[in-house]
């Protein structure tokens, strides 16, 4: 999907599956638990964030590595949290069965604690065993800030605590907004941000631009995914279909009906575009990429 046409699916998985070797595991059952969750499956939209907006302004592939591995990480732990009793209580995820149903959830439990931790040990510079030079360390340091603050309760952790609070109840526009730019649009916001971070870029109108298009793909792919669970079915999304209204979830369709939800997407997806033109030629992938997150039929 990039300029360079790199698979980058391709080698976040090569990436991902050199960093779950994990020889020092301390349970055989974890590291399978934590493999089974993370390979083989998934759109990988987040580690693609990082490389396309890194590469578009400058980075290497190998620079983005360790971001993009560590926001996908991320992401898994969430959804291996989310999926559990106490939570969303799901038992499908990416077409096959949830972490605490393949396992259980005491394991799964420790599966997403696991993932999350080694998500900052690879922002660190896990095995590294050469002093960073200032401008690396800068860049490691402020990818780990934002990684933080896109999963705490500024983001991913505060908005499903407010999710889990709005079952049952009717939320407005602003509010279900909220909710939905903290538990899904703040983890592909850091995913964006982490790309330009491992650039060395921190501010300026390059970093504004992607910053407002990371904002609208975000909203984007939690309307898209509030329409699919009323379009799509089980098997073509591969977690359980109609399981919002079946939980008495707020959602962008049952505020806005579908055709209103479906003009929201489209919205934010022309926001999106607009805002990569100070990129030119370079945000090209990242428009492309847009196009998928209002596309995507799971």
């Amino acid at each position: 999907m990039a300029g360079t046409r790199i698979d980058w699916p391709a080698r976040i998985e090569q990436v991902l599956d050199r960093a779950l070797t994990l020889p020092e595991a301390g349970s055989a059952r974890l590291r399978e638990a934590m493999r089974y969750s993370v390979l083989g499956g998934g759109k990988r939209l987040r580690p693609t964030l990082v490389y396309l907006a890194g590469t578009a302004l400058g980075a290497s592939a190998e620079a983005l590595d360790d971001p993009a591995a560590a926001v996908e990480l991320i992401h898994v732990y969430s959804l291996v949290h989310d999926d559990l009793p106490a939570m969303d209580d799901d038992d499908l995820r990416r077409g096959r069965p949830s972490c605490h149903r393949a396992f259980d959830e005491a394991t799964a439990i420790l599966a997403g604690d696991a993932l999350q931790a080694l998500a900052f040990e690879l922002l660190a510079g896990r095995g590294s065993a050469v002093r960073p030079d200032p401008a690396e360390a800068q860049r490691r340091l402020a990818m780990s800030r934002l990684l933080a603050q896109g999963i705490g309760t500024a983001g991913m952790a505060g908005g499903q605590a407010i999710d889990l609070e709005a079952v049952g109840r009717r939320l407005d526009l602003a509010a279900l907004q909220d909710m939905h730019r903290r538990k899904t649009g703040a983890l592909i916001e850091t995913s964006v941000l982490m790309g330009a971070a491992a650039a060395g870029v921190f501010e300026g109108p390059l970093h504004a631009a992607l910053h407002e298009y990371a904002s609208a793909i975000g909203l984007a792919f939690q309307i898209q995914d509030d329409i699919l669970d009323v379009t799509g079915t089980t098997a073509s999304i591969g977690k359980v279909a109609g399981a919002d209204a079946a939980h008495d979830k707020p959602t962008y369709t049952s505020l806005m009906g579908l055709e209103g939800a479906r003009a929201a997407a489209a919205a934010q997806h022309a926001r999106a575009l607009a805002a990569l033109a100070p990129l030119g030629a370079a945000g090209a992938e990242l428009a492309r990429l847009a196009d998928f997150v209002v596309g995507r039929a799971n």
